[in-house]
């Protein structure tokens, strides 16, 4: 079932004006995910959410609520969430309580956000389908026999299926930008290091990213101000400050130079995205947007670094899944290498175990600099593309997906043809740089389309706003 949409600018402005209540809220939205028909939820957390509701009712009384008062949300399995189960999709986690929260959830809550559940995903964010997950698939709510894209997927669909307003997801390769595109959302991946990793479960630690869901661009900018931001417990955090994103909506895209790159509108995207992303462009043109042809001509070589990349540092990131610190143990009175064995073979899935071995090769001696080290060239060369493209233009149109949801199990059997889903949201995370995905229509079988803006370190702002204006002008 899909519920109906109740936007967070309404439903703040009648909680602020006393029309009705944080437990009222909160009831409603559990209500919805007690009827998760898609298996969008791996744990709700009704009881917490209700005693939250009954502490932030009071600062409304007070007049003292955070800026999120009234936002309910669900956050992506792979974020820590202190005394809650955190699994990362994966069954060497499947009892894990952590004892601490991630940055970000902190941030939310410390913003009087209502956190309702932890949302289903692929095992520790390796998948783009949602079906790589150890409990099980999540469902397309658009269509229940097609997948609703990863890892995000479940975070997507509590959206998407409105059992929430927003929701946080991670997006290493494209795990929020994609499930966007298949479902119909608004994705937000910030640029690396905009938000602290801190309490994010690792997967490939240089590019993974916490992102954001939701029907609007306007809600992804609110969510952002509060969580965005310089954090002592990540190194990797940018200290730079946050600025106001809402402030940057409702303007224009008159005189906005965007950039078209030929390589993202070549064979294998479909004709249905092609056809929309054509009526998009000429709405911006005929709104004053200038259209500037650019090239970035690494991009066929891509999905190929990126894989190399993200497989070896999974493969580094994930040796402390062994049986010894925390998750699942499995073995022990056989001996040390016994347990490691028999734990990670039973608690890892195929996809896992998969990237695990493709990372142990690439960085083993004799093949480190023949893969790894290449693929960091490469890595060095997407980016100066980027910044050459960007000499002439403000941002990067494009499409999110080569094609529209595909079915259950299509893929399942072929992971290379699975990986290239990923070929236009690659790029960003390799790159650094932060992309939106926004739903422009919806194709022949009536499944949503996204198109991806992709803009300059540090420059939410610019997408955000031309996201905005773009799903205001449909």
């Amino acid at each position: 079932m899909i519920f109906e949409r109740i936007d967070f600018q309404t439903q703040r402005s009648r909680l602020l004006n006393r029309e009705i209540s944080l437990p009222e809220i909160a009831e409603e939205f559990a209500q919805r995910v007690r009827n998760d028909d898609y298996h969008a939820f791996l744990s709700i957390l009704p009881e917490r959410a209700f005693e939250a509701a009954d502490a932030i009712q009071k600062k409304v009384n007070d007049g003292t609520a955070g800026k999120l008062a009234g936002m309910v949300m669900s956050v992506k399995d792979i974020l820590s969430m202190k005394d809650v189960r955190t699994t990362a999709g994966s069954k060497i986690l499947e009892n894990y309580i952590p004892p601490y929260s991630a940055t970000v959830i902190e941030r939310l809550e410390a913003e009087d956000a209502l956190i309702l559940g932890k949302t289903n995903m692929d095992e520790f964010g390796m998948g783009s389908s949602n079906e790589n997950s150890a409990y099980s698939p999540v469902q397309n709510p658009h269509d229940t026999e097609r997948i609703p894209g990863g890892s995000s997927g479940g975070a997507a669909v509590s959206v998407a299926s409105n059992m929430v307003m927003t929701a946080l997801g991670s997006d290493t390769g494209g795990s929020v930008r994609q499930p966007a595109a298949h479902t119909g959302l608004v994705g937000l991946r910030p640029t690396y290091g905009r938000i602290s990793r801190y309490g994010l479960i690792a997967f490939a630690s240089s590019l993974d990213t916490i992102g954001i869901l939701s029907h609007s661009a306007r809600d992804c900018a609110q969510v952002l101000e509060v969580i965005a931001g310089d954090d002592s417990k990540d190194s990797t955090c940018s200290d730079k400050p946050v600025p106001t994103y809402t402030e940057f909506l409702d303007r224009d895209v008159k005189g906005l130079k965007i950039g078209v790159p030929e390589e993202y509108f070549g064979a294998g995207l479909s004709d249905d995205i092609r056809e929309a992303i054509e009526n998009v462009k000429d709405r911006l043109t005929g709104s004053g947007a200038i259209l500037v042809p650019v090239t970035l001509p690494m991009t066929e070589y891509a999905i190929a670094a990126y894989y190399l990349v993200c497989t070896a540092e999974a493969s580094s990131n994930l040796a402390r899944f062994d049986g010894v610190k925390y998750g699942m143990s499995i073995g022990r009175e056989d001996g040390l290498q016994s347990m490691y064995a028999t734990t990670r073979h039973a608690g890892f899935g195929n996809e896992v175990k998969r990237r695990i071995m493709l990372g142990t090769y690439v960085l083993s001696a004799g093949y480190y600099d023949a893969y790894y080290g290449k693929a960091q060239k490469v890595r060095t060369l997407i980016r100066q593309d980027f910044q050459k493209a960007f000499e002439s233009c403000d941002l990067i149109l494009g499409p999110t997906t080569p094609t529209s949801a595909f079915k259950l199990g299509e893929k399942s059997d072929d992971p290379l043809s699975m990986y290239l889903s990923d070929i236009y949201t690659v790029s960003a995370p390799l790159a650094g740089i932060p992309a939106v995905s926004i739903p422009i229509g919806k194709d022949q079988h009536n499944l949503p389309i996204g198109m991806q803006l992709t803009g300059t370190a540090f420059a939410e702002e610019t997408i955000l706003n031309v996201a905005d204006w773009m799903m205001s002008n449909q």
